[in-house]
């Protein structure tokens, strides 16, 4: 995928990356047979940060998690959807530190794996997506070794989750996306400045990156403000730090910055939670309670392992991010864990959000958009339609399979099917399919072969 925008995160600058596809085919206990799919980017310097490590080196990693995990499932016998996750998740992690992968990185690949194998029992089943988790076709349950949600009923939790037909897209600032016409580079005829994104997509919810110097970090909030402001209808927004401060105490500096600018005080008041300011070094070894009670604090990054948000927790988070990229069955239990959790406090306290800007029209797209439906969540940042021209990369064919099977999600312009936003939300009734969030599939014979 060749980016039409470069787009900086964290260290990196990203102007292409490949997109992995896995196809997996299940056989049920009466032997009959189905196939199915999920999609994914191999996007470096996210999962692993360490800059001694090449974007090459980052994608092999990734590509090498995937291969270690297909092995382990093919090798394992019978099982549940989710039972092949469980059980291989510990030995997944453990075979990948041998490799030098971290466990992002190493859950990285049964992440992509279970999309497809619960893709595959739902078209099997002839249900959606939505009908399997709430009737719990996958058989999930919590692990033992999870005290928390020991005694938990997760088959009431599950049946009770109510999927919604549109969902608001977040849009994501990045630090090097224009914000206004002198900093345009491109000029393609699709938005590129702030002001040109609002004005044809009509966004409510933005997440806003920062980049770790206070100062800068605030002229740029400025440039930013100077736009959403404009628009006389409310407006809401994440600030995201990208592991880019090494202590909670200087995104609170920051935090304090920007509250005690004129300028921001708009802004300031629509900040709905900051994601992640800590690098993963240390978010979990300090306490965050502090900047917490200014606003909401989530991790993102250090949601390496079933352990994360617990841990997290008691340092003053009250947040964690849903990726289909970190597995889908995680993002259950965690929200899982915020009904507990909140039912323990009586308040709505712990949340989950719904992050991922490099999420591809197709595949990857819908089935994250069901997910973080399912979870009950309002928006979801959104931004892969942003970066990159849409399908114009795909097959004529598999384009207008994608636009006919969810006209509700997609339409036709600029010479590409692309995301379809307005009003700032995304209508996905059309999800709600047999399978996994998708009634269409890629073509396969268009596609190369990972080495």
């Amino acid at each position: 995928m060749r980016l039409r925008l470069p787009f900086r995160f964290g260290v990196v600058t990203l102007t292409s990356a490949p997109q992995a596809f896995v196809r997996a085919r299940i056989a049920l206990e009466d032997g009959k047979e189905d196939e199915g799919a999920a999609a994914e980017m191999l996007v470096p310097k996210w999962f692993d940060k360490d800059p001694a490590l090449s974007n090459e080196q980052n994608i092999d990693q990734l590509r090498a998690s995937l291969a270690l995990a297909r092995d382990a499932y093919l090798a394992a016998g019978d099982n549940t959807a989710f039972g092949h996750w469980i059980d291989n998740y510990g030995p997944q992690i453990a075979l990948g530190a041998t490799q030098g992968m971290n466990s992002l990185t190493a859950c990285f690949g049964p992440a992509l794996i279970d999309r497809a194998l619960l893709d595959a029992l739902c078209r099997a089943l002839g249900v959606s997506f939505y009908e399997a988790v709430r009737s719990n076709l996958p058989g999930i349950s919590a692990p033992g070794w999870q005290a928390d949600l020991a005694g938990f009923d997760m088959d009431e939790f599950l049946s009770q989750l109510s999927p919604a037909t549109q969902i608001a897209a977040r849009h994501t600032v990045g630090l090097l996306d224009p914000v206004t016409p002198a900093d345009k580079k491109v000029n393609d005829g699709l938005p590129e400045t702030l002001g040109e994104v609002v004005a044809r997509y009509g966004h409510r919810w933005f997440k806003l990156k920062v980049g770790g110097d206070a100062k800068a970090d605030v002229e740029r909030l400025l440039a930013i403000a100077a736009v959403l402001d404009r628009n006389e209808e409310p407006y809401q927004a994440t600030l995201d730090g990208n592991e880019q401060y090494a202590s909670a105490a200087g995104a609170l500096e920051l935090w304090r910055r920007i509250r005690a600018e004129p300028r921001l005080k708009r802004l300031a008041s629509s900040i709905a939670f900051i994601e992640q300011p800590v690098n993963r070094q240390h978010a979990l070894s300090g306490d965050v309670s502090a900047l917490a009670e200014e606003k909401p604090v989530i991790i993102d990054e250090s949601d390496d392992s079933l352990e994360a948000f617990p841990r997290a927790r008691r340092l003053g988070y009250t947040g964690v991010s849903s990726k289909t990229c970190k597995g889908l069955y995680k993002s259950l239990l965690n929200a899982a864990r915020c009904r507990l959790w909140n039912r323990e406090e009586g308040a709505a306290r712990y949340f989950m959000s719904g992050e991922d800007l490099t999420l591809q029209a197709g595949l990857a797209l819908q089935q994250d958009l069901a997910l973080v439906s399912l979870l009950g969540l309002a928006h979801a940042e959104r931004n892969g339609h942003h970066y990159v021209n849409g399908m114009a990369g795909l097959p004529l064919a598999e384009q207008a399979a994608f636009l006919e099977a969810h006209p509700d999600l997609y339409e036709r312009s600029h010479g590409a099917v692309r995301l379809k936003i307005s009003d700032g939300d995304l209508q996905i009734g059309s999800l709600d399919c047999p399978g996994f969030a998708s009634a269409a599939m890629p073509d396969w014979e268009a596609m190369r072969r990972m080495q």
